[in-house]
């Protein structure tokens, strides 16, 4: 295979990362003015802030599966207009159902596309090439998210925050036709048998998911509780950042719109770095040696207690270090991003595809529960309470690693009985 077509893959992925993030997060900019002018409280942007994560988390699993059925042709261009659609429909209502069932559409049309990135870069990289493949889209999400804050911010100041969904669907759909006319599924010789990835056959993966005996042993593992706990914790910080975070800036810190969206990429730009830097030195810390629990382990629960920093903002007034310690915690964030090895690294061999679906399922539940939390607790405008919140999450996320995932080998085969709905091992 050529390096020009896996790159042109991989570019293709990258700008559908940061489109799929646009339309997560232009919200969050829209939301200060869109708030006023409909009259929503705290409590009901929180509603709407979270509506997303209900269909997207719900929708994880079953998502995957449908990767697995329809040509990655076909279906990212179908998930692309639906889910630009709802983004775009947002700026043509005003009922805080409407809004509500735009997000939750959003989020449903959306969960297929992250594991249609991993199938895409299964299909089209060898092993050896997939880390570095998979952090290149996966900081689409920061680096992204750092040059179009300001870009929203000057749309809605030229257009409104209508005008703002209106544009961001737009996009979307010219997109999703750009993609369908380069997009081709690899051929079979680009698939290297020799190295073939560490991945379920699909009939096991089918079965798993079916299975209840094996999901009852997904959630009864201390060690993977260790995990998903520390995702749902590191999702508290990520959440916040893509939802409450430029009204923070607005309305808390009385910044104006053009100064929100640029000091809100700052952060973006700082998690971006984190999450490169820690995942070439965990790889580089591997091939020179050194044991999981300091090459994989470490990063992560420096990155958790590195977030916790959000709660310096409350004790300081001036814009500047508002915006240091806010970037601090946000690259803590991208530092510890790279947990997700640790379900190949922990899982029974058998069980990675439904343990990583546990794990993204927990983790979005941060996104459910994070939001309505801020909005009950910002109700007064103040957000000292819920910096507190955030802070006190990354702390017991690494915890999490500390005493429940312990040390970090994997967990032994189980055997099923199914004749006796039994659980050997």
């Amino acid at each position: 295979m050529k390096n020009t077509g896996k790159f042109k893959i991989l570019a293709l992925i990258f700008i559908s990362v940061v489109i799929n993030y646009m339309d997560r997060t232009n919200i969050s900019v829209a939301a200060s003015a869109m708030s006023q002018e409909l009259e929503l409280t705290s409590v009901e942007m929180g509603l709407i802030f979270s509506a997303f994560a209900w269909t997207y988390s719900i929708m994880q699993i079953p998502g995957g599966m449908v990767v697995d059925i329809i040509k990655i042709r076909f279906l990212y261009p179908f998930i692309l207009i639906a889910w630009s659609v709802a983004t775009l429909i947002q700026g043509l209502v005003s009922s805080l159902t409407a809004l509500i069932g735009c997000r939750m559409a959003i989020g449903l049309f959306e969960a297929p596309s992250y594991p249609a990135n991993n199938k895409i870069v299964t299909q089209w990289f060898a092993a050896q090439e997939r880390a570095g493949a998979i952090a290149v889209y996966t900081s689409g999400q920061f680096i992204g998210l750092a040059f179009l804050m300001p870009v929203l911010a000057l749309i809605q100041n030229a257009f409104g925050w209508r005008g703002l969904f209106i544009a961001s669907g737009l996009i979307g759909i010219v997109w999703a036709l750009v993609w369908y006319r380069f997009y081709r599924e690899p051929e079979s010789d680009h698939i290297d048998d020799v190295d073939q990835p560490l991945v379920i056959e699909p009939e096991t993966k089918v079965n798993n998911a079916a299975n209840w005996q094996k999901l009852k042993f997904a959630f009864s593992q201390k060690k993977l509780w260790g995990i998903y706990l520390g995702q749902f914790c590191l999702g508290g910080t990520m959440i916040f950042f893509l939802t409450w975070f430029p009204t923070y800036l607005a309305e808390y810190r009385g910044l104006g719109d053009l100064q929100t969206g640029f000091v809100a990429s700052v952060p973006f730009l700082a998690a971006f770095c984190g999450v490169l830097l820690s995942g070439f030195v965990s790889d580089y810390l591997v091939k020179k040696g050194y044991s999981n629990e300091f090459a994989r382990k470490m990063p992560i629960m420096l990155g958790l207690l590195l977030s916790s920093a959000i709660i310096g903002a409350n004790y300081v007034q001036s814009t500047l270090w508002v915006t240091v310690f806010l970037s601090l915690s946000f690259f803590g964030n991208g530092l510890a991003s790279i947990n997700w090895v640790f379900v190949s690294l922990i899982a029974p061999k058998s069980m990675v595809g439904l343990v990583g679906g546990c794990f993204n399922f927990i983790g979005g539940l941060a996104a459910v529960i994070v939001p309505l939390t801020i909005g009950y607790l910002a109700q007064d405008g103040d957000f000292q309470s819920a910096l507190v919140m955030i802070a006190a999450l990354a702390l017991v996320g690494l915890l999490s690693y500390v005493f429940l995932v312990g040390k970090v080998e994997p967990i032994d085969e189980p055997i099923f009985d199914v004749t006796a709905n039994g659980v050997q091992g």
